[in-house]
Parts: C-alpha cells; sequence; structure tokens
C-alpha cells in the first residue's frame, strides 16, 4: 500500500525568496516582453542566484506562467463583483471606476497580461477559455437583459465590455505617454471622464 507523504509547508525564507522572484520577473516581463526577458535579467532584479531561482521554478516560462495564473484571479475579481440585483447603471460604473483604479494600481501586471495577449496568448489561452469566457458570456447575457428590461441604453453588450477594457486599461498600457501628456491629478480626472462618458451612453 502507497502512502502519499505529505508535502512541507514552505519555509518563511523560501515563501519570501519566492516572492522576491516573481516580483522581480514582474518588472522584467513588464519591460521587455517574455521574448526580451532572461533569468539572468531575472536573477539580477532579485538579488538571487540563477541557480537559487531555478531552485524554485523550472524555468522563465514557469515563472511567467504562475505570474498569470495569479493575475487572472485578480483581473476577473471586478467582474465578478457586478451583482446582477443591483441597480444596473450604477454596477457598470462602479466597474469603470474599478478598472481605473486597478490601472494605476498595477501597471505592471496589466502590461504583462498585454504583451502575453499580443503574442497570440500562447500560455494563457487556457485560462482565457475556461475562465474569461464563461464570465465575459455571463456579463453580456446580464447587460443584455438590463437593455431589453428598459434599465440601460440599447448598446452592444459585448462591445460595451471591450470598450471598458480599451478605455481604463490605456492609462496603464501607455502609461509613460499618458503622464507625459496629461495633467496634474490624471487618476481622479480619468474617474471623473470615464463616469460622465459612460452614464451618458448607458443612462435610458
Amino acid at each position: 500500500m502507497n502512502v502519499e507523504t505529505p508535502q512541507k509547508k514552505p519555509s518563511r525564507i523560501q515563501q519570501r525568496n519566492r516572492a522576491k522572484i516573481l516580483d522581480a520577473a514582474l518588472e522584467v516581463f513588464a519591460q521587455h516582453g517574455y521574448r526580451g526577458a532572461t533569468l539572468d535579467q531575472i536573477a539580477e532584479a532579485s538579488g538571487l542566484s540563477k541557480p537559487n531561482i531555478l531552485y524554485y521554478f523550472d524555468g522563465k516560462e514557469d515563472i511567467h506562467v504562475t505570474l498569470l495564473g495569479q493575475l487572472m484571479d485578480t483581473w476577473l475579481d471586478p467582474m465578478r463583483e457586478i451583482d446582477p440585483g443591483g441597480e444596473p447603471l450604477e454596477e457598470l460604473l462602479r466597474y469603470v471606476r474599478r478598472k481605473v483604479e486597478m490601472s494605476f494600481e498595477y501597471p505592471r501586471e496589466s502590461r504583462l497580461f498585454a504583451n502575453e495577449i499580443l503574442q497570440g496568448a500562447p500560455r494563457i489561452a487556457p485560462h482565457l477559455e475556461a475562465d474569461l469566457k464563461p464570465l465575459v458570456d455571463r456579463t453580456a447575457d446580464l447587460i443584455d437583459g438590463w437593455v431589453g428590461a428598459g434599465r440601460l441604453a440599447p448598446v452592444d453588450a459585448r462591445h460595451l465590455i471591450f470598450s471598458i477594457w480599451a478605455t481604463t486599461q490605456h492609462y496603464a498600457d501607455f502609461e509613460v505617454q499618458v503622464r507625459m501628456l496629461a495633467e496634474d491629478d490624471l487618476r481622479a480626472r480619468a474617474v471623473a471622464f470615464l463616469d460622465l462618458m459612460y452614464r451618458r451612453m448607458l443612462k435610458p
């Protein structure tokens, strides 16, 4: 009879080193993309040796997939939080505000995701199919139901979702350009502008 040996819980040092590697890799991938990033760059940014990196991860792809998996959960939470029983306009405006906030709070994560999509999603495609698509399907059906009940102005639900992603994640993916061209109070102005735009678009 085979008895499985329980896995040992990682020590605090192991947890800390793993977190350092992932944080350093996030910065490297966000700057250079997957193809341009190297384990040497990640090792230098983390302050750990390359053999030490390979103790915790199988290689660059393993690190990248781990980051993308963590990111997907964080990225999908605002859409999951849309309340079918809430006031439709306010629920969607809250979603827009949260997406803007995330673009300012997690710009590296947004660029990591954008780079992966631009490359054809070779490492995250299963997550998109299993997690993102069903969630978008449900959200689009919910919006269509609100439109049909006269609680929102007529709108193409899926293209509304795409538009929200484009107008909010722009602040992260083009951060350098935006900060160069925009005025002070950038975050507050972005929230105010998008709130007004989508409110006018969606108010029945």
